[in-house]
């Protein structure tokens, strides 16, 4: 099987190399999807207010929640096609996606007009502010009828990374990134051709960037005549499959329970931080803000390694599967760590652009920074672990070390560590949480039993425990 342009054959090379150049591309896409959000948000807060910016962060957290939900099932896909593509099985790859846009284009739909009708239901069980309820309401409905762009174009997006094309996402991230930012200001303050729309603007703008770079995702597959092209009889493996529907679920809902798991600790968290006053959860959010830049080459290096080592666990190649591992983990530690120490050396300059350099919240958050941000060193080396383990289908051992971790052991240490060292506890439970599930992973690691789990089809020879 030849290798198109932007696409990697994940079983053969240099391994460093090889998920370097695939990875990038993958943290590009993310970090460009963060950048959106943040260019939106400075649009929204300068031209439509406080209310504006409350309406879009009730708006955010139901977005959240339903793409970690597209998030687990879109992880399962891209290791199934990861597989099919390791053993040559481009006809074994073009059904899983057949069968995942079959069912996940209709359950997005069907979100989107059940969301459409609820958003005021949804909006009163979020407890949004009353003077921001009629513009979240607003903004929220406008949302929903993009539902089915966003959430398709992810799953497609992550299924092509699973071909080992990263490129072809990035693309077409970027060509949302720029229609979405540079248009929510013109369809918010009318500015020349374009109606003057106010905080509607902003979430028809997201609109038109997921309709537009989902169609640009869809026509380039075609165009190129990338190798998940569906054509002629291959049209019917948009009937789902019974048997890989339920893989997927299987698989995938793990997966995005971890997601889920996340944001509840985060939720929780808050609500610990906010007894500590205004000063404490400015300086708390502004740094949320930066580690959500610190854990993007985790996050990426993690999926890159689950892509690769699936293809290679379709290919057989036991053999590699350890090396990529090890490659993932120094490339998670080396560029994590740079982050980390450049944001150390440089934190009062960088925090001074979120609270000015007169801010009684300043020194706080240079504390925070300091107490917590080493801690995603040890995530990203977490993430690698359970990105080799789930491309083999473990996915419920992870989740459960991520729950433990995030759940009794973090917010356990939050709460009961404050009457012994004060609010220093909530800064060291993520790092202190981060240790216990890296130490839980590697354990299960190395005790192999990962390793006798698989997705779906014939299970090739066992990779070696000492691996």
């Amino acid at each position: 099987m030849a290798s198109r342009p932007g696409q990697r054959d994940l079983t053969q090379g240099p391994i460093t190399r090889t998920l370097l150049t695939f990875m990038i591309p993958t943290l590009g896409s993310s970090s460009l999807q963060s950048l959106n959000g943040s260019i939106n948000t400075i649009w929204i807060g300068r031209l439509l207010g406080e209310d504006a910016l409350a309406a879009t962060s009730n708006a955010t957290t139901v977005m959240f929640l339903l793409l970690a939900f597209v998030f687990g099932f879109g992880m399962a896909v891209t290791i199934l096609i990861g597989q099919a593509f390791g053993r040559r099985d481009i006809d074994g790859a073009r059904r899983v996606l057949g069968t995942a846009m079959g069912t996940f284009s209709l359950v997005a739909i069907a979100m989107s007009a059940i969301g459409y009708l609820l958003a005021p239901t949804i909006l009163h069980w979020l407890a949004t502010p009353g003077e921001a309820m009629p513009l979240a309401l607003e903004y929220l409905r406008v949302i929903f009828l993009g539902l089915p762009a966003a959430l398709i174009m992810t799953m497609l997006m992550m299924a092509v990374r699973g071909s080992g094309d990263s490129m072809t996402p990035l693309y077409c991230m970027l060509l949302s990134v720029v229609l979405d930012s540079g248009l929510n200001p013109l369809l918010i303050s009318g500015i020349g051709p374009f109606p003057r729309m106010g905080i509607a603007g902003s979430a028809t703008a997201t609109l038109i960037a997921s309709w537009a770079a989902l169609a640009a995702l869809v026509g380039t597959i075609y165009w190129r005549d990338l190798p998940l092209r569906l054509r002629g009889p291959e049209l019917a493996y948009f009937r789902p499959d019974p048997a890989l529907i339920r893989t997927i679920i299987v698989k995938g809902a793990p997966m995005g329970l971890q997601m889920i798991a996340v944001s509840l600790s985060a939720i929780t968290m808050f609500g610990l931080v906010n007894r500590q006053g205004v000063d404490t959860t400015a300086a708390f959010g502004v740094a949320l803000q930066l580690w959500t830049y610190v854990q993007m080459p985790a996050m990426a290096v993690g999926a890159a390694v689950s892509t690769m080592v699936a293809q290679n666990i379709g290919a057989h190649r036991w053999e590699r599967v350890a090396k990529v591992t090890r490659s993932g983990v120094l490339v998670t530690l080396v560029i994590t760590g740079t982050m980390v120490v450049l944001l150390a050396a440089a934190d009062r300059t960088v925090l001074k652009l979120f609270l000015g350099s007169s801010s009684p919240a300043l020194a706080i958050a240079q504390h925070i920074q300091l107490l917590g941000t080493w801690g995603y060193l040890l995530f990203g080396v977490t993430m690698v672990l359970f990105g080799t383990m789930r491309a083999n289908g473990a996915v419920i051992a992870p989740l459960i070390i991520l729950v433990i971790g995030l759940l009794p052991i973090r917010l356990g240490i939050a709460a009961l560590a404050q009457p012994l060292i004060g609010t220093d506890a909530l800064w060291l439970s993520l790092p202190l949480a981060s240790l216990a599930n890296l130490i839980m992973a590697i354990i299960y690691y190395r005790r192999g039993t990962w390793r006798e789990a698989r997705m779906t089809g014939p299970a090739g020879p066992p990779i070696p425990v000492e691996a």
